[in-house]
């Protein structure tokens, strides 16, 4: 498939969708971007500073549009000008705390947007798709490390958690219906650390919901200091456990998806886990940032959040098995490369 086959990246200016449009450039793929633009810096219409970089990065062009996916007659007008092969959907909402507060936002662009882009695909017969899922599908877990036969739905502690649910239970339906279709469920744990380069990395808009973003923006002297929400879990600090993987072993992990998507013998749905299979806890995750760059980094400790659960990590082995995926690179390099990404952008992709 490589070399001659065009990828639609929806969120492709995001975090995730632009370290990952990076490796399909390396690898040949013609790459057409989509973004709205909601949770990335973009000056106006043009094209957001994330895919400039990417193609700085890669000396490669990224084809854009400003679009939401909600937006079908957008989404039919660029199928129709392109011959896409496959797309690999990161477009979401991704906030968990923002989810409590405002779960109709959450439903109506996570749900109903994917529903909007996958019938645009079905008419326009491209079935083929690789999903930005979520470790939140499995809600509170029921056993540690979690594989992919853990229950989803159950539990779901947030709306942003229930909207990759929902979706991916959409997706089921479709394969269902029409055996043409071919989806993998990329279920991610938590995605820390920027491209070696320092020119991408992740960029929140506003203060930032997740942990290593906070961490970084308080050594920068951006913030203050880290708000830890919780002390008293049943974890060895009392702080939250999670599964950090670095954002280029993601990337990665989604070339590995379009590669066996691909492959004759795969039919319908599968879903697999992409993470270390290792928990570190909040604290453990602020004394190696501070051992990675050399600054402290302030905290205190407040209230639990509401939707966070206490301990969360993956068994990825499937993964290894059915995709040759593993992950590389250890909690120093996902430290070491956010702290570089983060000093030479004080301000994100505002300090262009």
């Amino acid at each position: 498939m490589k070399g001659n086959s065009t990828i639609l990246v929806t969120g492709g200016a995001g975090y995730v969708g632009s370290h990952t449009v990076v490796e399909l450039l390396k690898n040949n793929y013609t790459v057409i971007a989509l973004d709205n633009n909601v949770n990335c810096y973009a000056i106006q219409c043009n094209k957001p500073e994330a895919l400039k970089r990417v193609e700085e990065i890669t000396g490669e062009q990224v084809i854009y549009y400003k679009a939401d996916i909600r937006d079908k007659d957008m989404l039919d007008k660029i199928f129709k000008a392109h011959k896409i092969d496959t797309v690999i959907h990161f477009a979401a909402l991704k906030s968990v705390g923002e989810s409590v507060q405002k779960p109709l936002e959450y439903y109506q662009n996570n749900v109903g947007g994917s529903s909007a882009l996958f019938e645009v695909m079905s008419k326009n017969g491209v079935k083929k798709l690789v999903f930005s899922s979520s470790a939140t599908v499995y809600g509170d877990p029921q056993f540690l490390p979690i594989t992919e036969q853990h229950p989803t739905g159950q539990g779901c502690t947030n709306p942003y958690g229930k909207s990759k649910y929902f979706t991916e239970e959409v997706l089921k339906d479709v394969c269902t219906s029409d055996p043409e279709w071919k989806v993998i469920l990329l279920r991610y744990f938590n995605p820390v650390g920027a491209h070696e380069s320092g020119r991408i990395g992740e960029d929140p808009a506003g203060i930032p919901n997740n942990l290593m973003p906070y961490i970084s923006q308080v050594a920068v002297g951006r913030r203050e200091k880290l708000t830890v929400f919780g002390n008293d879990y049943p974890t060895p600090d009392g702080t939250g456990v999670r599964d950090y993987i670095h954002i280029m072993d993601l990337a990665v992990g989604h070339l590995k998806a379009l590669e066996k998507i691909d492959s004759p013998c795969f039919k319908s749905w599968k879903a697999y886990n992409l993470g270390t299979g290792r928990g570190f806890s909040v604290l453990e995750m602020v004394k190696a940032f501070e051992e990675a760059s050399g600054k402290k980094v302030a905290y205190e400790i407040s209230t639990r959040r509401e939707g966070d659960i206490a301990e969360c990590y993956a068994d990825a082995s499937l993964a290894n098995k059915e995709l040759n995926w593993t992950a590389t690179r250890d909690i120093k390099a996902m430290c070491r490369d956010t702290w570089n990404w983060q000093k030479k952008n004080p301000k994100g992709f505002q300090s262009s």
